[in-house]
């Protein structure tokens, strides 16, 4: 009896546990006074940085379209692999010196430039073969995983470079009823070894966070709140206590044969 007893008790602090975090901790952006919502700043947005391993789809055209299929056919045939387990994509990765290998332009320096410094460099280096060329360049492997107490965990690939921290956990489905708001880390690889930043989505200073916008290959991981770690323990109790019964009503059938 005391035993169930205690079972009801444990189970009675689960929901409390829950229903508190639903009253306190769940809404975001709490302490933005309805006066200051045309007020809030915002970090300013940087631009992508190109790095080694990059993955670039550029495009070239010209007047004269023959001229410059070449280029575009290059990078179309040009497939590689965006990351672990994903679908082979189409464009020209960097290498560790830092350059692309293009058809009929040969090799370009990109390492360190954005997007938009790239598009200048290659039309520079067209203008040697072409006349009046259009160069797009855009990233194709801006990929951000999001882990963690989430609804979608996974790894998303951006179809724009300008991404915020709310962006991705949106793609991945906002957080569950037991992540920690309060408590959301981003884990960022540069060149010296690993960042990692800590958010509270309870307070509007995120909005000026200088990690607001996200870069590839950024991590983002959500903890689990101690009613997740209490509802598991008390599955697992819960099936230990099965198990026990189980094998007494066994034990006892077996003693009246």
């Amino acid at each position: 009896m005391m035993r169930y007893v205690s079972r009801f008790f444990m189970l009675c602090a689960i929901f409390l546990i829950v229903g508190c975090r639903s009253n306190k901790t769940i809404p975001y952006f709490k302490n933005i006074p309805k006066s200051e919502y045309n007020k809030i700043e915002q970090a300013a947005y940087t631009e992508l940085k190109i790095k080694e391993d990059d993955i670039l789809d550029i495009t070239i055209q010209t007047a004269d379209l023959n001229a410059s299929s070449a280029v575009n056919e290059g990078a179309t045939n040009n497939s590689v692999v965006a990351g672990s387990g994903q679908t082979r994509v189409s464009g020209f990765v960097v290498d560790k010196n830092g350059e692309v290998e293009l058809p009929v332009l040969g090799r370009i320096e990109v390492r360190g430039l954005t997007s938009y410094e790239a598009r200048s460099a290659i039309r520079k280096k067209a203008d040697e073969f072409f006349v009046d060329p259009t160069v797009q360049v855009r990233f194709v492997n801006f990929k951000v995983t999001v882990i963690g107490e989430v609804q979608r965990p996974s790894s998303y690939t951006m179809p724009s470079e300008r991404v915020t921290i709310l962006d991705a956990i949106g793609l991945a489905g906002d957080l569950t009823i037991y992540g920690k708001r309060e408590n959301v880390l981003l884990i960022r690889e540069t060149d010296t070894g690993k960042e990692l930043v800590q958010f509270n989505l309870n307070d509007a200073q995120i909005f000026k966070s200088p990690y607001y916008y996200l870069k590839q290959n950024d991590i983002i991981y959500v903890e689990p709140s101690k009613g997740k770690i209490a509802s598991a323990e008390s599955s697992r109790f819960s099936v230990i206590a099965i198990v026990a019964s189980l094998l007494s009503t066994a034990a006892l059938i077996i003693t009246r044969l």
